[in-house]
């Protein structure tokens, strides 16, 4: 029995092993598109895996992946098409898991409106966000239904989508999400319709996924990490009422029926195996994007994406 009460008592006054810190700065403001990770925290699964991981927000949304390549921080929520660019622009970054595994992205016009095809944008004025890629993907969109993109008026709306759309400003918008402004304009009862660029010639991609540098990265965190989502994402897919109750419980901005659509139908879209990857689909972007003049040359696809679980 003292032998036993010694063991125990040893046992106590061990401490506890330290977690191993990591820092993730999302792309914008937490919201269901970052459901796996806000779950896989609350439900304890990152310290399952020995981790303490910090979430941030960025002040800048174009800031993230920019941070990673300085070393500031261990992982980024990103875009596929724009870590394509970036690493032409000489940014030490790899995509090292993947959160939302289908395009979001869409082409937003009103329903009601008379805009009935991408044909019919022809000497119209088309919003967008951000410069770039977006260009590419509209313009491969409107050229499957003869439009040039010449023959459309590029009007920079900032991040105002769907209100610059319901207000007349634009006839349509590029770079709309599909899970939340759809669901913004219908409960505004300005109910909107989606061309979806992936079914228009735009090769598919991972909408959001997350980078590291991989001259500082450490593998075997990263891929813990990407353990426990994945077992969050499981537990979403088998429990959504109860993920849904667990995301939206973190904060009163979240509890609104915007965000409660927008993670209905956000869900589907979770990358099921989040270190796994698709070689053909980022080497198709990459040709995608080299025809479209937005790279000078088609990196391999072992320079854009890395595989942290293999031994």
């Amino acid at each position: 029995m003292k032998k036993l009460l010694f063991a125990l008592a040893m046992l106590a006054s061990t401490p506890a092993i330290a977690a191993d810190k990591m820092t993730l700065l999302l792309d914008w403001f937490i919201n269901p598109d970052h459901g796996p990770i806000i779950v896989a925290q609350e439900k304890g699964y990152f310290a399952d895996e020995g981790l303490e991981v910090e979430i941030v927000p960025p002040a800048d949304p174009s800031a993230p992946p920019r941070l990673v390549a300085a070393g500031q921080a261990d992982l980024a929520v990103s875009y596929q098409p724009q870590l394509h660019l970036q690493i032409h622009e000489g940014l030490p970054l790899k995509r090292v898991g993947t959160l939302v595994a289908t395009p979001l992205n869409c082409l937003l016009v009103l329903k009601d409106g008379p805009i009935k095809s991408p044909a019919d944008l022809k000497g119209k004025k088309i919003g967008f966000s951000v410069a770039g890629v977006e260009e590419a993907v509209l313009g491969t969109v409107l050229e499957r239904h003869g439009v040039k993109l010449s023959d459309v008026e590029m009007i920079n709306v900032n991040f105002s989508l769907s209100p610059s759309l319901m207000s007349g400003q634009v006839d349509a918008v590029i770079g709309a999400y599909r899970n939340f402004e759809l669901n913004q304009m219908d409960i505004e009862g300005r109910p909107g319709t989606c061309f979806y660029i992936e079914e228009e010639g735009v090769p598919s991609y991972d909408e959001l996924i997350y980078v590291a540098n991989p001259e500082r990265m450490d593998a075997d965190k990263v891929a813990r990490f990407l353990a426990a989502t994945e077992k969050a994402t499981q537990f979403i897919v088998n429990n959504p009422k109860a993920s849904w109750e667990i995301f939206s419980g973190t904060s009163k901005e979240l509890q609104d029926e915007l965000n409660k659509r927008a993670w209905r139908d956000t869900l589907p879209r979770f990358a099921l195996r989040p270190a796994g990857f698709d070689a053909g689909r980022y080497a198709r972007f990459e040709a995608f994007l080299n025809e479209k003049g937005m790279i000078p040359s088609q990196n391999a696809v072992d320079a854009i994406t890395v595989d942290v679980t293999a031994k």
